[in-house]
């Protein structure tokens, strides 16, 4: 048996005990994890196709672990004016294993868990504008939020050294420095004292 299924915005076709690299998932190792967006499930001549997904059909999958993919490089040039640009990508990934192909069930499982754990639902998909810190940029925030610091909060707690190490494939020159202690202020809501520091920061350096 095999399916077509939709995960984390890419379209794979598995099959059970196949393992699969799939754009970074939240969920943590070793946890199972389930999608019911299949669009087709072929078993022997029988093939079921979706209009555009099968109603209670669900692929069951373990994350294996989290890991980086192979570096890209991109150079861009303009011919007579000295326009060189060269830069470099690791996509975040997940690998994860096929446990289960279930053509029905799938509804009904989602609603249990749904009923079951509403404020662990609500709480997982808690966040901050990390964009607010001075120095910080929308790849800069979606790069912490995949290792998990995704609140002023937990900015805060976190080491410059360690910040500074998580965003180390960033394009760019990023002084880490000033964050925590940024991102301390916006915790505790002290907006008109942040915007006052902010305005003698130069991307997030001391002037």
């Amino acid at each position: 048996m095999y399916a077509i299924v939709e995960i984390a915005g890419q379209q794979f076709k598995v099959e059970k005990d196949q393992k699969v690299f799939v754009n970074r998932l939240q969920t943590e190792e070793g946890k199972e994890v389930s999608f019911d967006n299949v669009l087709l499930v072929g078993d022997g001549d029988n093939v079921t196709v979706g209009a555009p997904a099968i109603d209670g059909a669900q692929v069951g999958a373990k994350v294996l672990k989290h890991l980086k993919g192979d570096k890209v490089i991109v150079f861009k040039k303009k011919r007579r004016k000295g326009y060189r640009v060269k830069n470099g990508h690791r996509q975040s990934l997940t690998e994860i294993v096929i446990e289960s192909i279930a053509t029905s069930g799938a509804k009904k499982a989602a609603k249990a868990e749904k009923k079951a754990t509403p404020a662990k639902k609500a709480k997982a998909t808690k966040s901050d504008d990390l964009k607010k810190i001075e120095g910080i940029g929308p790849k800069i925030a979606e790069t912490l939020a995949e290792a998990g610091i995704a609140t002023f909060a937990k900015l805060a707690k976190t080491d410059a050294a360690k910040i500074a190490e998580i965003i180390s494939d960033v394009r760019g020159n990023h002084v880490t420095d000033t964050w925590p202690a940024q991102a301390q202020l916006a915790a505790d809501g002290k907006w008109d004292e942040l915007k006052k520091w902010q305005d003698e920061l130069d991307g997030g350096i001391e002037k």
